[in-house]
């Protein structure tokens, strides 16, 4: 060593030694001394700093009990103990099945929703993994759920379901059809996931009846979105729910994940309005669908739930998220929902504009009949239901971009009382409609007002309809005869005439992806009620998957 270094090393030591010695010498206080110190009275004690300080500051202490919160033990035995024996149910889950995957084909034909697509790298193919209809892509469970749910949400033309609080219980399926595919096909080749059993399609449709009453009836009484909550919230704990149970979890672990789904991180509705309206709502749904799927799994391998997690005081849902208000329950768990769901049968459009849309259509004839247009319009009022107002309501907000469009009623109706037509393309940016000045200015026109009457239709249990009602003033004075839509196509008071309806904008979706033959065996396949449900579920998959695929 150089006597440079020699010395550097020397000059350390000696700094670093009385500040050493000092501590090396420093006699201990004898226990006397300690009992005679008297904390200062500006000085905070020790313990004021213990893990025990929420008890000194009046926070209330933690419950004993470990018992699951009600709420939570309810939706845990429904899923395991309460057969489904409604015909009707799953007469319309089979409706439901169909129509939200050709939704999710449409979703497709968009750049946007494919660009959020496929693996999380490029070119990896998941072994018995998750096959996404429509695409190449075979993915994890988990990616595969986000995959799904994304592009089946991505139009807003898939199923509804409207109360206190608002959704798409078929979004559901994003999870349980990637988790089933991926059973099955892990099955086959020789796994042991739930139980070791292939699923049926028949299965498929008894989890979206039980995920659809699950988020239906939470909605039925509870405003999530009043507290600044986005509803996908209702399908992380509705697919939590009834994907543990495909997994062969037991009614124990499935409280366990439901509860880690209450206890998640949840969604902001500013991405649903002004002026933050932007494309991830096309893409929650999925998001939630992929968190329930990964936490499902964390409890798989055993990890433990939150017992307590919505009525734990201060650190619980209620308190934290909820404002200490508990949830409230009109009616138990059965297949209320699914009988009663929303068909989105003519538009890609937010279903409280749904009858509003079919106004303007009878408005545009008229005028047509008349040898005017809507030109000749001056003003318009809507009167409507209150909650049409708080989401859709957008006379004067500027529209920045698709998710803008598809969420303002005046603009919809505009565009069907310009063309006579409302499809998804009139949205995009650039397009048509879009850039059409006739129909900026005609939005700007119409004005909602809500009638209480409409609004108490839209909350009765036993109506549910979705009223909307249109009054034209022309330029020249004439005020044409109100036109009044109450339940949309689609409604349970309206489904029989709807189901021709439904098949035709499912085929309609399968053409651009499969041959006509293709498509032609998919609509008969899916008419055969007894046959569909009693196919395997990766066997079915399979018919949908496009390896040269024109979209993706």
């Amino acid at each position: 060593m150089s006597a440079i270094n020699r010395s550097v090393r020397t000059a350390t030591r000696n700094l670093r030694l009385p500040a050493f010695q000092s501590r090396a010498l420093r006699a201990p206080l004898s226990l006397t001394q300690r009992a005679t110190i008297q904390a200062s009275p500006r000085t905070p004690s020790f313990r004021q700093f213990s893990a025990m300080s929420p008890l000194q500051s009046g926070a209330p202490p933690p419950p004993q009990a470990r018992e699951y919160d009600p709420e939570i033990k309810d939706i845990a035995s429904y899923v395991h103990n309460t057969p489904i024996n409604s015909d009707l149910a799953f007469d319309t889950a089979r409706f439901v099945f169909l129509d939200t995957l050709g939704c999710g084909l449409e979703g497709l034909r968009f750049k946007e929703c494919t660009k959020l697509l496929g693996p999380i790298v490029e070119g990896t193919i998941v072994p018995n993994g998750t096959k996404v209809p429509g695409t190449p892509f075979q993915l994890d469970p988990v990616n595969g759920a986000f995959n799904i749910g994304a592009m089946i949400r991505w139009l807003d033309y898939n199923d509804c379901w409207l109360a206190a609080e608002w959704g798409h219980p078929s979004d559901n399926l994003g999870a349980i059809l990637a988790v089933a595919d991926w059973i099955s096909r892990t099955n086959r080749a020789g796994g042991k996931l739930g139980n070791g059993k292939v699923i049926t399609v028949k299965e498929v449709l008894e989890a979206m009846i039980k995920a659809h009453e699950i988020q239906g009836c939470l909605a039925l009484l509870n405003s999530f979105n009043k507290v600044g909550l986005d509803h996908v919230v209702l399908v992380k704990v509705a697919s939590a729910a009834v994907v543990s149970k495909l997994l062969g979890l037991s009614e124990k672990q499935t409280a366990d994940a439901v509860s880690q789904a209450w206890v998640d991180g949840q969604s902001l509705r500013t991405y649903r309005h002004s002026p933050n309206t932007m494309s991830r709502k096309s893409w929650a749904a999925g998001d939630a669908c992929q968190r329930a799927v990964n936490l499902v799994l964390k409890v798989m391998k055993g990890e433990p739930g939150v017992p307590t997690v919505l009525s734990a005081p201060v650190w619980g849902f209620y308190d934290v998220l909820f404002k200490g208000n508990k949830f409230e329950f009109q009616r138990p768990y059965g297949s209320y929902v699914m009988e009663n769901v929303l068909f989105k049968v003519s538009y890609p459009a937010e279903f409280h504009s749904q009858t509003a849309i079919e106004a303007a259509k009878r408005i545009h004839k008229q005028l047509a009949d008349q040898g005017k247009s809507a030109a000749d319009i001056k003003d318009i009022t809507c009167r409507t239901h209150e909650a049409c107002i708080r989401i859709i309501d957008k006379q004067f907000k500027p529209m920045d971009n698709f998710a803008d469009r598809d969420h303002c009623i005046q603009y919809m109706c505009s565009v069907m009382l310009v063309y006579g037509r409302l499809e998804a393309t009139d949205y995009t940016d650039g397009g048509e409609a879009a850039t059409s000045p006739l129909v900026e200015s005609l939005r700007q026109k119409i004005k909602c007002v809500e009638d209480p009457q409409f609004t108490k239709d839209y909350h009765d249990e036993n109506l549910r309809t979705i009223p909307n009602a249109l009054t034209v003033t022309l330029n020249d004075g004439t005020v044409l005869e109100e036109i009044v839509v109450e339940a949309p196509l689609g409604h349970r008071l309206r489904r029989e005439e709807a189901k021709p309806e439904i098949l035709a904008k499912y085929k309609r979706h399968l053409g651009p992806h499969f041959s006509e033959q293709k498509v032609k065996e998919l609509v008969d396949l899916g008419n055969d009620a007894k046959k569909l449900e009693a196919m395997a579920v990766d066997e079915y998959v399979d018919l949908y998957v496009s390896k040269d695929s024109k979209f993706v």
